[in-house]
């Protein structure tokens, strides 16, 4: 497990970002270590996509600051592109493009792509490699869409929502390729509503509400909290209930 000391991959400081009369992350600061997988949890509307559409360069902030291994991820975009590569919460191909023209066409993108070959294989893609989008199960296009986020070789890799909509078995295969990805050395962004999942993956977990920043640890270190603030033991706690406790104040 990574600990806050090492160097930081993408530091926020008190952020804010409104669209017209509507807050969307309000003056939210976190750090994410190199080298772990940070998850963000939250309820839809939380502001969860906003901050890492922001650490992305996506979107401008209205206030605060982000920096992606130093660099402001928006002014200096084309830098950030090299550092940062992302799994969207919804992203979809033309119907007819298979998976290697797609992986060749985002890889054309970079000055210094990866093997795309290499990447076909390690996502188990290979067999694949002549199929068209449309004729690709669930698990298989998000196995593409982890190959399109690391065609680029990033240093950082977002994934919003990554296993929505997935079965099972399909799930846990997502899960293996993080853990991996960790592995190699590549920092991971886990926007998650699954509790599972981020107690399964996740160094550490920010709870985010209202645009603000509602706690922040392990996930032992969470459950720990939830089960204190409401007076059960921690043996009786997982994370989703700490959640609940954390967030809302209410028993689960």
């Amino acid at each position: 497990m990574t600990t806050h000391t090492t160097a930081a991959a993408l530091e926020i400081t008190g952020l804010c970002k409104q669209y017209g009369s509507k807050v969307a992350v309000d003056d939210l600061s976190l750090r994410v270590a190199e080298g772990e997988i940070f998850g963000i949890l939250g309820p839809n509307g939380a502001g969860k996509t906003t901050t890492v559409e922001c650490a992305e360069g996506l979107r401008r902030p209205d206030g605060g600051t982000v920096r992606v291994f130093g660099i402001d991820p928006y002014r200096d975009r084309r830098e950030a592109r090299t550092l940062v590569g992302a799994q969207l919460q919804e992203s979809q191909l033309q119907d007819k493009l298979t998976v290697a023209e797609a992986i060749e066409l985002y890889a054309s993108f970079y000055p210094q792509p990866a093997d795309t070959e290499a990447l076909l294989h390690r996502l188990g893609l290979t067999d694949k490699r002549n199929t068209r989008y449309r004729r690709l199960s669930g698990g298989q296009k998000q196995r593409l869409s982890i190959a399109l986020a690391l065609v680029g070789n990033p240093r950082l890799i977002v994934f919003d929502e990554l296993t929505t909509g997935l079965d099972p078995a399909a799930r846990r295969e997502s899960w293996r390729m993080v853990e991996q990805l960790r592995d190699n050395g590549i920092t991971v962004l886990l926007v998650t509503h699954y509790a599972d999942e981020a107690e399964r993956l996740c160094d550490r977990v920010a709870l985010i509400q209202s645009g603000r920043r509602a706690a922040t640890g392990t996930p032992v270190e969470l459950i720990s909290a939830g089960a204190s603030h409401a007076g059960y033991p921690s043996t009786r706690f997982n994370l989703d209930d700490a959640i609940v406790a954390l967030t809302t104040g209410e028993e689960s």
